[in-house]
Parts: C-alpha cells; sequence; structure tokens
C-alpha cells in the first residue's frame, strides 16, 4: 500500500523584489553576464556535477541555456531574453545586461512601480522614434552595392566572442567567408516573395581556422567514397543527375512495431520479403535513369551494391537536419514509402564530385542554381569550434536582418551612452503637459529618467573588464575608454584617439567627462550632434534591428518584474 503524504499549501511570496534572496541573485546574474560582456569579456565554463559536457563561452544563448536557475523571478528574466535571442540571434547579452540595470535602478526609486512603468514606456518611445529618424546620430545605412559595412558588421561579430580563440588573419578570412556564404544564399532571380537560402556549416575539428572554406550547393559526408577512384555517375540524356531523396528506412529490418501489427503467412520470410521490394525498388530507380540516392536513415547493404553496380552513387545516414536543404538544392520531394514512386519526386543534379577535408570524405553536390551553399567550418579544439558555430550562424542571421532593414548601429558602446544623452535632453526641456499626461510629477518622471539613462551607461562600462576609465563627450555623446595605468594629464586628448565606435577622433575639444561619475553625468546644452560617418573609420557595428528589439525586450521585462507583487510556489 504506497504512502500518503498530505498535501502542502502553495508558498506565498509578496513584493519579492524586496527579499533579499532575490536581490542578491539578480545582482550575482548581472555580474556574469556584465563580466562577460564585449569582446574582452571573461569566459565562463560551464558543467554539471554529475559530468557530461563541459562548455566555455562568454555568449548569451550558451550561458543561459546551461545556467540551472531555479528563482522565479529570474527565470522570467532570461526566459524573455532567450526567446528575444531565438529571434535574432544577437544582442542578448545587451538585452540580459540593460534588464538587470532597469530593474535594480528603478526598484531603488521612492516612486510607485506603475508610475515608473509608464515613465519609463514613454522615454522607451523617445528612444524608439529617435533610432528610427534620419536625424539619428548613432544609426548607420548599409549599402549594398559596397561591401566595407558588412564587413564591419560581421567583424564586429566574430571579434565580440574571445572563446573563439581568432586572431586578425583568422577573423579577416573569416569575415569574407561569411559574407561570402551570405551572397550564395540571395537569390539571383528576385521575384515577389523572395526567400533567403541557407547556409550548411560543415564541422571539420583539429584543423586551422584558415582551412575553412565556402562551397556553393551542398556537402554530404561519405565515408565509404574513395578519394582516388573516379566517380562514375549516372546521368540522364540531357546531361543532368537525377536525384532520389528517401526520409523512410531502406534497412528492411520489418516495420515500425508503432505502426501496427503484421500478419506473415506460414512459410514466408519477412526479411526476404522486405529485401525483395528494396530490390524492385531499386530497379525501377534504375530504369527512371537515377543517378544519386539519398537516404535519411539506414540502407541495406545488398541495396546499396546493386544500385553501385547500376552506376547510382547510393549514400545513407544522411540526417533530419539535411533533408530540408537538400530538398532546397535539388528540387526533390522526399519520399516517405517505399511501396510507392513517383516521378515527380525526384530532383536534379547539374554535377556530383568527391571533396576532401582533413580526414572526411564528402559528396559535394553542384546545382543549376541554388541559395544553399556550404560552409566547411574548421578549427582547433572541439570548444573553440563550437563557440565559432553559433557565431558564425549569428552572423548569417544577422545579415539576413540587415537585408529586411538596412541599418546598423554604432557598436562600442555609442550607441548606449548617445541615447542616454539625448534623454536627458529631452527630459531636461520637458513640455509641462507630458507630465500631466503621464499623471506625474516633474521631480519624478527626472528620477526615472536618470534610472533610464543610467541602466543604458551601465551596458557601455560592462564593456570594460581591465580597469579602463570610460568617458562620454558633450557634443555627440559617444563613449571613450582610458587605458588603465595611464598617466595623469592635463588633456584627455591626449590619452584617447578614437571613440568606442571608432567615427569620432580627439581632433577637437569634445568636452570629456568620466560616465556616471559621483558628480553626476554631464548634460548636453543641445541635442547630441550627427557624426560625419566615413565606413573606413568604423570600428564596430550592431544590428539594428537585434538591437531596437532588445532594448524593447528588456525594458517590457524589467517592467514586468517591477510589477510583481506576489510569486505562488506549489510545493507538491
Amino acid at each position: 500500500m504506497s504512502r500518503l503524504e498530505a498535501k502542502k499549501s502553495p508558498l506565498f511570496t509578496s513584493e519579492p523584489l524586496t527579499r533579499d534572496a532575490v536581490s542578491q541573485s539578480l545582482s550575482l546574474l548581472s555580474g556574469i553576464l556584465k563580466s562577460s560582456y564585449g569582446p574582452a569579456g571573461r569566459l565562463k565554463q560551464l558543467h554539471n556535477g554529475v559530468g557530461g559536457c563541459v562548455c566555455t563561452t562568454s555568449q548569451s544563448s550558451a550561458l543561459l541555456g546551461h545556467l540551472s536557475i531555479s528563482q522565479p523571478v529570474l527565470r522570467v528574466l532570461t526566459a524573455s531574453v532567450r526567446n528575444h535571442v531565438s529571434r535574432f540571434s544577437d544582442c542578448g547579452l545587451f538585452t540580459a545586461i540593460l534588464c538587470c540595470g532597469f530593474i535594480e535602478n528603478f526598484r531603488s526609486l521612492n516612486v510607485a512601480p506603475f508610475t515608473v512603468i509608464k515613465i519609463s514606456k514613454h522615454l522607451l518611445s523617445l528612444c524608439m522614434d529617435h533610432l528610427k529618424s534620419e536625424a539619428c546620430g548613432c544609426r548607420v545605412s548599409v549599402d549594398f552595392s559596397s561591401v566595407e559595412t558588412l564587413v564591419c558588421l560581421v567583424r564586429s561579430i566574430l571579434t565580440s566572442k574571445p572563446a573563439c580563440m581568432l586572431n586578425k588573419t583568422e577573423v579577416d578570412h573569416l569575415t569574407s567567408l561569411v559574407l561570402k556564404a551570405f551572397i550564395f544564399t540571395v537569390p539571383c532571380h528576385v521575384e515577389t516573395n523572395a526567400v533567403l537560402g541557407k547556409c550548411v556549416v560543415i564541422p571539420v575539428k583539429g584543423r586551422r581556422v584558415v582551412d575553412s572554406t565556402v562551397l556553393p550547393g551542398l556537402l554530404i559526408e561519405a565515408p565509404e567514397i574513395q578519394l582516388g577512384k573516379p566517380l562514375s555517375v549516372k546521368r540522364t540524356g540531357s546531361n543532368m543527375i537525377k536525384i532520389a531523396l528517401f526520409s523512410v528506412s531502406m534497412s528492411g529490418d520489418g516495420s515500425n512495431p508503432e505502426e501496427g501489427t503484421i500478419a506473415v503467412h506460414h512459410g514466408v520470410s519477412l526479411e526476404v520479403s522486405e529485401l525483395n521490394q528494396l530490390l524492385n525498388v531499386g530497379k525501377q530507380l534504375v530504369k527512371d535513369e537515377v543517378g544519386l540516392v539519398v537516404c535519411q536513415k539506414v540502407m541495406h547493404p545488398s541495396l546499396k551494391q546493386y544500385l553501385k553496380e547500376n552506376g547510382v552513387v547510393a549514400v545513407d545516414r544522411a540526417g533530419l537536419s539535411l533533408m530540408e536543404p537538400l530538398g532546397r538544392v535539388t528540387g526533390s520531394q522526399p519520399i516517405a514509402s517505399i511501396h510507392s514512386l513517383s516521378p515527380g519526386c525526384y530532383g536534379s543534379l547539374k554535377d556530383l564530385c568527391v571533396e576532401s577535408f582533413a580526414s572526411k570524405h564528402f559528396l559535394h553536390l553542384i546545382p543549376e542554381d541554388t541559395v544553399i551553399c556550404s560552409l566547411v567550418l574548421c578549427n582547433r579544439s572541439e570548444t573553440a569550434w563550437d563557440e565559432l558555430k553559433r557565431v558564425c550562424e549569428t552572423a548569417e542571421h544577422v545579415l539576413q536582418l540587415t537585408v529586411k532593414e538596412p541599418l546598423a548601429l554604432l557598436g562600442g558602446g555609442c550607441t548606449e551612452t548617445h541615447l542616454a544623452s539625448y534623454i536627458r535632453h529631452k527630459s531636461s526641456s520637458l513640455p509641462a503637459s507630458t507630465c500631466k499626461d503621464l499623471g506625474c510629477s516633474q521631480t519624478q518622471y527626472q528620477l526615472v529618467a536618470d534610472g533610464f539613462c543610467r541602466s543604458l551607461e551601465s551596458v557601455a562600462r560592462s564593456l570594460s573588464h581591465d580597469g579602463e576609465e570610460v568617458l562620454t563627450d558633450v557634443v555627440y555623446g559617444h563613449c571613450w575608454f582610458v587605458p588603465s595605468g595611464s598617466p595623469c594629464v592635463s588633456r584627455w586628448s591626449d590619452l584617447v584617439s578614437k571613440c568606442g565606435c571608432g567615427v569620432n577622433g580627439n581632433t577637437e575639444d569634445l568636452s570629456w567627462s568620466f560616465l556616471q561619475s559621483q558628480s553626476g553625468s554631464l548634460i548636453l546644452q543641445g541635442c547630441p550632434k550627427e557624426p560625419s560617418v566615413k565606413v573606413a573609420d568604423l570600428r564596430t557595428l550592431d544590428c539594428f534591428a537585434a538591437k531596437c528589439s532588445g532594448l524593447q525586450v528588456a525594458l517590457e521585462t524589467a517592467n514586468l518584474i517591477l510589477d510583481l507583487s506576489y510569486i505562488i510556489e506549489d510545493q507538491n
């Protein structure tokens, strides 16, 4: 007889943000994220207590995916950030750090959460309107007729993750490969609803990064193919290679038990019957002049041998991840049953050849016209390769987002400090009607605006990991870093040469001040100026769509958490 336990009452936690445990957990998470931010971010090694894979990273998707978080407030925060990253791939750390900053700065104000939320939403709308206006000083137009801006955008992403262990030569090589791969995925013939293609990453670990390459079409690993022998493949009358793509098992080991019970007559061998059916499929493929057969699962050795003897190349164990790109490359429809073959399911290829990288052999599927390409990605260690794969996929996604919205934002902390300067300027000359519409006092508005700006500036300060002093100027509102251990001088211009994004130099007196100094940040005399952006000067760019979304997600999540009155946890 099983023991019956009395049902426990749920645990009620009122005003969770006032609890020390929540404050300490939030502060700890914020510290982990801030110390991981930017090109000089510190790496984190994540592993569980029972062995298994060890992950070394500074990337938000890997960090938040491996962290075990039990605190309900933090789970809301991390879930929002992970959802943002799943949609945009970029600016995950920016979003998380900014959200933590909003919570920490807003909860310390002696202002009701309802009022804070209304004012902060108004400030967010000011930021978004400014970012989307032509007069915005931290926005850069991306010209797709020139690769310079695209190169800067990709390079900024590659250099932001130190766990990739890349030197300058390797960064330059990978930047050109990522751009080349992206260009392969853009359709040559634009239709009304053009769809971008896909870059499939092929892992080659233990090799130099500069051995990486990109090829149009698709690579399928084929260990049984011998490199030295010429590849004999059947072609159609139009000199094309017909391909059949099977998503069903062709191993001949019987049907799946979940599909139902099979009745077998006395004296009939199920295995022989299955094999005969497979060989009949092979005969039909040969008759239909198919030159390449790819099976997602396992193929029976006898069928592979029969196809080989008849000039048909057979590859099995292709895997589910390759089925969609295989269909797009060849135009074939996956065949889900060996009992019926339709000629309309076949696809075609222009050519088929063998490629070798390290000790691996691949079939290179070359189509007539394709938006699919293969990036053979190499790195010295498994840890560095895993991080590099995530970074390259992020770069590809950012380029796709930039096609839809050809804009970028200045990086290196300059967008954050510029927005903070802009909000301080706007709030210093606030019309009385704004406070009346928001139902708040001038003092409350200024307190929330200051907390909003300090949260933005804390993101820029998070880029400093080696004791650098962080400055901002009162002309452009950009971010400047003074190397640690610099001598005391009378002019800041003797210590700084370029701002964080690289657009502004020290050729003019910009009246620098410490960012978030004890005496308070300087308020610009006017709206921050728009610098004349020269693409050659750019050091760092951020994805416009990802950063705008991150700004909105950070504030909306912070406001949600600030508005929490109770947490109710089931104890059963």
